[in-house]
């Protein structure tokens, strides 16, 4: 039995989707720079949250949408001096790559912003035929007040929201806590014409219409980062259940906690943002992967210098427990009750870290089969299991080892280890000491010589 904590309640909630498949939506990203570690820690998250579903035999349909028409495309387009369209498409293609090398396996509809403007006009529309939207000089405004349980979400009241909201200049709003549907076109920008002029969507409409288009007007896990609950998904239930009148629009609101640097959150207007690309340079995606599953989702992280160096170290060791020659003797491992403790853990709001201290007891039992002269088939066979299928590990080398170092580090290391058993000391020493002259640092642990590439 699945249970998770649903950020609407703040409560462990047994899992019960009203659906088959799952209905899952997962709020993409902004398309106008590179995609940093914080956005790969979100979607290994989601990534592992939706490959565990799977694997306790649901079928889950997911969508990810990209909004690529944004301020933030608007003005970086104009530095570059291309279309804010060329800018978008070619972020959205650097995101494929990036998500595609840390093994997150594609959602089944990326729909975008700009694609869905007839659907964006047409509830805008109905949102000013209820009366809980209205046009003010070209922008359609959103009537907070009027949708009564505005607040549950993100846990605030309109008390201490109106406290801190102002009108920007240039809004002409009936309340400062009213939000923007549709926004005038501005000189220069992209628009598209409408019922109140040309103009293009608010951040917020766009996610309930894609949700409704592509899953319905209720699904079961909107997912997301916890920066998000307030005020975009805070807005965006509001929008939804204001045009379909059925809630609950959201079953299970899941958000993740943010990554940290050195105690200060990740933020481009800080300039402490550390992209995808760079991390893959120098480590694996597995090392990635690795450190994000170390906490549960819902908590926030801290990235520090020794945090991937540490977690390849753990790549490696799984890496040469998948890659070990079978003794080939004979084979009684019993996978059931390995599998229930990790079920066990995982069912309990995806605790991921207390999965991943499974995965590597079961590789601790792996070594001591192997050791013992017994096969390693099975257990090996629930390490790809747990480890591949539902962590998304890929047990591939960091881009240094995957340039044909590995093999002679391996073999150097067989050397060293044969030289150590016959008692030759200086000579397993100078091997060490050269390799680390060349920038391999060699581990000895209980399992075996684990080896990196200093960085």
């Amino acid at each position: 039995m699945i249970r998770l904590t649903n950020t609407m309640s703040g409560e462990k909630e047994q899992f019960a989707p009203a659906h088959d498949p799952v209905l899952m939506y997962v709020c993409g990203v902004t398309p106008y720079s590179r995609s940093h570690i914080g956005h790969a820690m979100s979607y290994i998250q989601f990534d592992v949250i939706r490959r565990y579903l799977e694997y306790r035999g649901y079928r889950v349909r997911y969508v990810q949408n990209f909004t690529d028409i944004d301020d933030k495309i608007i003005a970086r387009a104009a530095e570059a001096g291309i279309p804010a369209s060329e800018l978008a498409e070619q972020q959205i293609a650097e995101y494929f790559r990036d998500m595609d090398a840390l093994g997150i396996r594609r959602a089944d509809v990326y729909p975008r912003a700009t694609g869905e403007v007839p659907g964006i006009i047409a509830a805008v529309q109905t949102l000013i035929d209820k009366g809980m939207a209205y046009e003010s000089n070209g922008d359609v405004y959103f009537r907070v007040r009027r949708f009564p349980s505005y607040g549950a979400l993100s846990h605030r009241t309109l008390e201490g929201m109106r406290a801190g909201a102002r009108i920007e200049v240039g809004e002409q709003k009936e309340d400062p806590l009213d939000f923007a549907l549709w926004k005038a076109a501005k000189p220069g920008e992209p628009a598209w014409e409408s019922p109140w002029g040309p103009g293009r969507p608010g951040w917020h409409i766009e996610c309930s219409v894609m949700s409704a288009r592509y899953l319905g007007e209720q699904i079961d896990i909107h997912g997301g980062g916890a920066d998000l609950i307030f005020p975009h998904h805070e807005n965006e239930r509001a929008q939804s259940e204001a045009i379909s009148e059925r809630p609950p629009f959201v079953r299970y609101w899941l958000h993740n906690g943010l990554l940290q640097l050195g105690g200060e959150k990740m933020s481009k207007s800080l300039g402490n943002l550390i992209t995808i690309r760079e991390i893959l340079e120098h480590f694996s995606p597995d090392a990635l992967r690795l450190f994000f599953l170390g906490s549960n989702y819902r908590r926030p992280l801290t990235y520090t210098e020794e945090s991937l160096p540490t977690a390849e170290r753990e790549a490696e060791y799984l890496r040469r427990a998948v890659r070990a020659v079978d003794p080939g003797g004979p084979d009684d491992f019993d996978p059931t009750p390995w599998r229930e403790r990790f079920v066990e853990a995982m069912d309990d709001d995806f605790n991921v870290a207390a999965g991943k201290a499974v995965l590597f007891e079961l590789v601790r039992e792996l070594n001591r089969r192997r050791e013992a002269g017994q096969s390693i088939a099975g257990v090996r066979a629930l390490v790809l299991e747990l480890g591949g299928g539902v962590f998304g590990l890929q047990f591939t080398p960091p881009p240094e080892k995957a340039a044909g170092a590995e093999p002679f580090v391996e073999l150097l290391i067989d050397i060293r280890r044969e030289l150590r058993a016959a008692k030759q000391f200086a000579l397993a020493d100078r091997i060490r000491d050269r390799l680390g002259e060349l920038g391999i640092a060699l581990e000895d642990t209980p399992q075996g010589t684990l080896w990196k590439v200093k960085v």
